[in-house]
C-alpha cells in the first residue's frame, strides 16, 4: 500500500485547508485511516480517525473545526480543516490499514504511512 497526502500549505489564522490521502495498491488492506500530525518539538498525535463502520474520533483540540472523511471510490480521505490556529501548525501524515471492525486499531503487519505534508498557519 501506498499513500500520498497532498493540500498542506501556508494559511492565515481563520483560514480553511484540505489535505487528501490517496491509497494505492493492495486497498483491501485498508478498512481505517487516521490523520496525525508533528509540530516541532512535539510528538507525534492522532488528529482523526475513521474506522470500518463510520467511526469518527477526533482529537480534542481540533473538535467543531476539523472534519475527516473518505471517498471509497477514489480509495481517498480527506481532512477539511477550519478556523485554523497557529498552535495547528506541523507536518501531517496519513496512516491507514487494516484494524478490526469499528476501531483504528491498526495490525502491525497492515499499518502503512503516507509521507508528510506541512501545515503552516500563520499571519
Amino acid at each position: 500500500v501506498q499513500l500520498q497526502a497532498s493540500g498542506g500549505g501556508l494559511v492565515q489564522p481563520g483560514g480553511s485547508l484540505r489535505l487528501s490521502c490517496a491509497a494505492s495498491g493492495s486497498i483491501s488492506d485498508i478498512n481505517a485511516v487516521g490523520w496525525h500530525r508533528q509540530a516541532p518539538g512535539k510528538q507525534r498525535e492522532l488528529v482523526a480517525s475513521i474506522a470500518e463502520g463510520g467511526s469518527i474520533n477526533y482529537a480534542d483540540s481540533v473538535k467543531g473545526r476539523f472534519t475527516i472523511s473518505k471517498d471509497n471510490a477514489n480509495s481517498a480521505t480527506y481532512l477539511q480543516m477550519n478556523s485554523l490556529k497557529p498552535e495547528d501548525t506541523a507536518v501531517y501524515f496519513c496512516n491507514a490499514g487494516w484494524a478490526y471492525s469499528g476501531t483504528y486499531a491498526l495490525l502491525p503487519k497492515y499499518n502503512f504511512w503516507g509521507q508528510g505534508s506541512l501545515v503552516t498557519v500563520s499571519s
